[in-house]
């Protein structure tokens, strides 16, 4: 095991001591709100990075957690060298493998030899009262201090228009990532959501509950064809786009919530193009 490194000087001065969260204890988080295509916004006053489909996670200086205060048993090479101080992260196996990360998760066993494959990217310091440039510059000096080629700062660019946020976008989409965030120069860190923390996806997601199935047809005969589900208004609609050919076959429980993404709503109120994503896991 190498030796940590001594979190002294300057690089911590923004804390006087170090700041723990019980491990039951939901940490207070900021939120983004959703960036549409048409709305304007001065684009250079933003740092833009990839939104990696990973889990959210906060290290409060003591321990991993996930959004909803879940205690993350993560593998002790990932954390030995971390500061003591509260750090916002993104729990990272790479694109399109967020249900192989959240299955890690809640099989909480430090041990699991794909702990060996999660990259802990940092993208925040919620401690520090400084505005979000301020912060960036402190978290970097953070991580140049940690010797574990597993931790890093996700990649901020500034300085873009919103025609190379736009092309950025769909390159990242192209390419099988999920989107974009932006967080405003200026901000300060707040426990909340903010306007000054924008996800540009280019699309909207939300959350519905199962309450049926229709059968599938051609070569989907014998599994799901489309699964029929209801929001909290009571509106109910059917997803058949985005299931897997495993997903048909054992699709999502009766009852379970799963997220999708549509495109706007159409003029009977429904999600347009609604798209399966993934089953809701609120504790993730």
């Amino acid at each position: 095991m190498s030796n940590p490194p001594l979190w002294a000087g300057a690089t911590l001065a923004f804390v006087a001591t170090p700041v723990a969260l019980a491990a039951t204890q939901a940490p207070a988080l900021m939120s983004a709100e959703s960036l549409t295509p048409e709305q304007t916004i001065d684009s250079q006053a933003y740092f833009v990075s990839e939104k990696l489909d990973g889990v959210r996670a906060r290290w409060s200086g003591q321990v991993l957690l996930t959004r909803s205060g879940l205690r993350i048993h993560a593998a002790d090479t990932l954390l030995e060298q971390l500061p003591p101080v509260p750090l916002d992260a993104e729990l990272w196996l790479g694109r399109g493998r967020f249900s192989e990360t959240s299955g890690l998760i809640h099989r909480a066993d430090a041990g699991d030899p794909l702990w060996d494959e999660v990259q802990l990217r940092l993208f925040d310091l919620p401690a520090h009262p400084g505005t979000f440039e301020t912060r960036l510059a402190a978290l970097n000096d953070i991580a140049a201090a940690v010797d574990n080629s597993a931790v890093s700062v996700i990649e901020q660019t500034r300085g873009l228009s919103r025609a190379e946020i736009d092309n950025l976008l769909e390159q990242t989409r192209q390419t099988g990532g999920e989107g974009l965030m932006l967080h405003h120069a200026s901000a300060r860190y707040t426990h909340s959501r903010s306007s000054l923390l924008l996800k540009y996806k280019g699309y909207e997601d939300a959350e519905a509950r199962v309450v049926g199935y229709t059968p599938g047809k051609g070569k989907y005969e014998g599994m799901t064809g489309a699964l029929i589900v209801e929001t909290k208004a009571g509106l109910r609609f059917r997803i058949g786009s985005g299931l897997s050919d495993e997903e048909r076959a054992s699709p999502p429980k009766i009852g379970s919530l799963v997220t999708y993404r549509f495109n706007g709503l159409t003029s009977q109120g429904k999600p347009r193009f609604a798209r399966f994503m993934r089953i809701y896991d609120p504790q993730i």
